[in-house]
């Protein structure tokens, strides 16, 4: 059961190892981009190369749908990425339902973990399997994996990293539940954890009267998908501004925050305690471009600010 790439690679790495996958649960189809075409999930479409049966339920506790799933007879079901379980289905089959989840659980359990570790200057985070319960993210664990997040690491390379290592440890605990020996451990209960809250507009927005590295950890965290953004007001425009890559300087001044210090060659966010540097950037209705092809065709006036 998955919907995005993300959970492609655990599939695919299932079919390697020789698992009989009975049926491939995913989103239905939906339109996509800006010219609404109907786009099948990630997952869909690795599922339909490999010849495999799909069920797209728009209602997981619909009578039908329970029915065919019942029918497939399986074993065991795989949770990467999908939605949340009614007990019908989590419980439907013998060795129950486990989840890959890509934090080291019981932090950053919900729906953007991987970003959120980022934003919050987290030096690693991991990977994490485990049995799904009636909440989110918080069954006993199974099998844990740390990884190190690297200083310049984005959401984009750390999420291609987390893909891959959690397939391995999918087919770890697949291999433990085969051989009879998971040993599970209860999620602590009594301590405070960090959320990976589902990011949306308002907490994707930069706020600059922040410090150098929290802005710079929420640029690369939301880089590059769903991207940091700001208001430019350059004149009388005001632009809605994305913002996938910057870099950080470090310096005492006595520029209003949020002012904007251009040159030919590059442009400087005044924030309180320095500045930071924009690298890549995207205007509306313009492809996503570095500062220097940006300031060969736009000029950012002596008042320009983000606010």
């Amino acid at each position: 059961m998955g919907t995005p790439e993300f959970a492609v690679s655990s599939l695919k790495k299932l079919l390697e190892n020789g698992y009989n996958i009975v049926g491939v649960i995913t989103s239905p189809d939906k339109p996509t981009g800006r010219g609404q075409k109907i786009g099948e999930s990630a997952v869909k479409q690795f599922a339909k190369s490999q010849r495999l049966r799909i069920l797209q339920p728009t209602n997981l506790k619909n009578e039908a749908f329970r029915e065919e799933l019942k029918s497939l007879d399986a074993n065991l079901q795989i949770v990467v990425a999908f939605r949340m379980l009614p007990k019908t289905v989590w419980q439907m089959p013998e060795y129950g339902t486990f989840n890959l989840h890509a934090s080291l659980l019981p932090n950053y359990r919900g729906a953007a973990p991987i970003n959120w570790a980022i934003i919050n200057g987290e030096s690693k985070t991991g990977v994490s399997t485990f049995f799904i319960d009636e909440k989110i993210d918080t069954g006993e664990m199974i099998l844990q994996e740390e990884v190190e997040i690297g200083s310049n690491e984005n959401a984009g390379s750390l999420h291609d990293k987390l893909m891959h290592i959690g397939s391995e440890l999918v087919i770890k605990t697949v291999k433990l539940i085969e051989a009879d020996s998971v040993t599970t451990t209860p999620q602590p209960s009594n301590v405070k954890v960090k959320t990976a809250y589902k990011l949306n507009r308002d907490n994707c927005r930069i706020d600059w009267s922040s410090d150098l590295e929290t802005i710079y950890n929420k640029v690369r965290g939301l880089s590059p998908y769903p991207v940091a953004w700001s208001i430019l007001i350059n004149n009388s425009q005001e632009l809605n501004v994305k913002i996938y890559e910057v870099k950080t300087e470090k310096v005492n001044h006595n520029n209003e925050v949020g002012s904007i210090i251009s040159t030919k060659n590059d442009v400087k966010v005044s924030v309180p305690n320095g500045y930071v540097i924009l690298k890549e950037v995207q205007l509306p209705g313009k492809r996503k471009m570095d500062i220097k092809d940006l300031l060969n065709g736009y000029l950012f006036q002596e008042n320009a600010k983000m606010l």
